[in-house]
């Protein structure tokens, strides 16, 4: 598929919950940088700030995996993945030590990371598969 060819909507979906994927990750990335753990131990803040940068660089992933959408397959499986998985963090530290303040801002974060992965895969499944069916 040539850059003049329309994207298919199930390519487009994923474009979209990619963009959203990756301002969430470079947003949340680029504050937890600046602001750390000052509250804790030195080596948690260390390990905050660490992860904040793993978050952020996967923010550039997925900012780049969504303007090059037209060459992804696999990478979108795998973006989908780690996004619910970091959900699923999200999900244990909340049955184990609660909800954090403001409770909206947290489901804010945790609603589109158990969501947008099984978007992404359905979407990309049909884009495969679209894909495969008009290849020659």
């Amino acid at each position: 598929m040539d850059a003049k060819t329309p994207l298919l909507a199930s390519q487009r979906v994923v474009q979209v919950c990619l963009f959203l994927v990756a301002a969430i990750a470079l947003f949340g990335g680029a504050l937890q940088m600046y602001l750390g753990e000052p509250e804790t131990a030195p080596r948690l803040d260390n390990v905050h700030r660490f992860m904040a940068g793993v978050y952020f660089g996967s923010g550039l992933i997925g900012l780049w995996a969504a303007l090059s959408i037209r060459q992804q397959k696999t990478l979108i499986f795998l973006i989908a993945l780690s996004v619910f998985l970091a959900g699923t963090g999200r999900l244990v530290s909340i049955s184990q030590v609660g909800l954090p303040q403001p409770t909206a801002v947290w489901l804010g974060y945790l609603i589109p990371e158990l969501l947008l992965p099984w978007i992404m895969v359905v979407a990309q499944i049909v884009t495969n598969r679209s894909s495969a069916a008009s290849a020659p």
